[in-house]
């Protein structure tokens, strides 16, 4: 999974929603920690702005 800045309007809706919590901010930025991420698509599904896709 990958965060697309350009789309991002950090609204938060998928820190909230990642059942492993990979999901954080950084430097006024959210970003996906890779180790931890599931792949599980439940970021992707709540984005309101489709900025998370599949790499």
């Amino acid at each position: 999974m990958k965060i697309i800045q350009e789309k991002c309007k950090k609204c938060f809706a998928c820190l909230d929603v990642c059942p492993v919590k990979a999901i954080e901010k950084k430097n006024e930025k959210v970003v996906i920690n890779v180790d931890k991420c599931l792949e599980c698509g439940c970021c992707a599904s709540s984005c309101p702005n489709s900025a998370i896709e599949y790499e």
